[in-house]
């Protein structure tokens, strides 16, 4: 028998293809997945990586509530043309303490992966109050009640408690402490701010939103994108990349 033959019989009988694709399917499943349950972790440790402040989960979570994702990816492609626009591609570590991550597809606007002090300060909160002010083309809506709401840090503690159920290590003194944290990362040259420092020494403490009477959600987002992307070292990467 051809082997066009030997093919006809799965043409002509659904029942031998669906059988086919079956065990084809299971094959390649075992392959990919049979692997993760020997193996301690999946993602390489990456040095710099840390969880995020009570201050940027808080603007963590205001980013997903304004709904940025559905505009903005966090994900660098290994593609030439996103590493000449972003920079380096983006690690599986660097996302190991997002939960849900935000890597997202679509982008009506830039990626922000690498978005971390790219911008000043005062850059971010011109940009999220009124949008065509710095970038004249753009089509973002203006986000200028974040300056104005007081920050909400009632279940910031309790959050970093469910952080550690899921893996994400903050230690029992970063929980119990999450509330003054929270506004400690706002307040230079308070005492908070020195307690801060203490728990979070790779942070940066600033005023984020130019209000110093106040911890508003617009510093939290604004301390979150200024975040992202910060934490590697990349150039360990290229200076490994080169000596190949």
């Amino acid at each position: 028998m051809s082997a066009w033959k030997k093919h006809e019989v799965f043409e002509k009988n659904s029942f031998i293809l669906l059988v086919g694709i079956l065990v084809m399917v299971a094959i390649g499943g075992l392959v990919e997945i049979a692997p993760l349950f020997y193996l301690k972790s999946t993602i390489e440790k990456t040095e710099g990586m840390r969880p995020y402040t009570p201050l940027e989960l808080a603007g963590r979570n205001i980013y997903i509530r304004e709904g940025c994702y559905t505009c903005h990816s966090q994900m660098v492609r290994p593609m030439r043309d996103e590493l000449e626009r972003y920079g380096h591609y983006s690690l599986a570590a660097e996302s190991m303490f997002d939960h849900p991550f935000q890597w997202g597809s679509k982008r009506t606007g830039p990626d922000l992966a690498r978005v971390g002090n790219k911008y000043s300060d005062d850059w971010h909160v011109e940009h999220l109050i009124d949008p065509r002010s710095v970038v004249p083309a753009s089509i973002m809506p203006g986000y200028p009640f974040l300056a104005e709401n007081k920050l909400n840090g009632r279940d910031i503690q309790a959050e970093l408690s469910v952080n550690t159920i899921i893996g994400v290590p903050y230690t029992d003194e970063q929980i119990e402490s999450a509330a003054t944290d929270l506004l400690g990362q706002a307040m230079p040259d308070t005492d908070a701010a020195y307690e801060f420092e203490e728990r979070w020494p790779t942070a940066t403490i600033r005023d984020f939103d130019g209000n110093p009477g106040e911890v508003t959600e617009m510093d939290a987002l604004v301390a979150y994108l200024q975040v992202l992307g910060t934490m590697v070292d990349f150039s360990i990467y290229d200076n490994k990349a080169n000596a190949r």
